[in-house]
């Protein structure tokens, strides 16, 4: 685990710029943290990392959004409305894991079903101050030493 400091949004820009020429298809990013804390603007700030041209918005009211304009397919889902794991598997979400980057924001729900996660985030505000913390897979652990 390694915990980063997000001092302004500059500090969260340059970790979505340190992170995003690492990610490959495949790759799976779960964003927790409580509302407010980040995860929509580091969502944002990767899918520009990643050259996605559109506008990256929530996509808590339609559950899932993607972008087929960057470096790679960019899948960006939020789950905090969904209730089962049921609604989960409607999404479809499984069949295309492989296939671009994804960033799941709420991911309680699927932590059990993932075949695999390469970072989790966790994000903090307290009123004052933001951080991060990062627990990457063991492949991608060495870049946080």
């Amino acid at each position: 685990m390694k915990k980063i400091e997000l001092r302004s949004e500059q500090d969260t820009i340059d970790l979505a710029n340190f992170l995003a020429p690492i990610l490959k298809p495949g790759d799976v990013l779960t964003l927790k943290g409580d509302l407010g804390s980040g995860k929509t603007f580091f969502a944002k700030q990767i899918g520009k990392a990643l050259g996605v041209e559109a506008e990256i918005d929530s996509p808590s009211f339609v559950l899932f959004k993607e972008y087929h304009c960057g470096r790679f397919p960019l899948y960006h889902l939020d789950l905090y409305r969904l209730k089962s794991e049921e609604e989960l598997f409607d999404l479809g979400i499984f069949d295309m894991l492989e296939s671009g980057i994804t960033l799941i924001e709420w991911p309680e729900l699927a932590l059990r079903l993932l075949p695999y996660q390469t970072y989790g985030l966790v994000f903090h505000f307290d009123g004052q101050d933001r951080w991060v913390e990062i627990f990457p897979d063991s492949e991608h652990q060495r870049l946080f030493e």
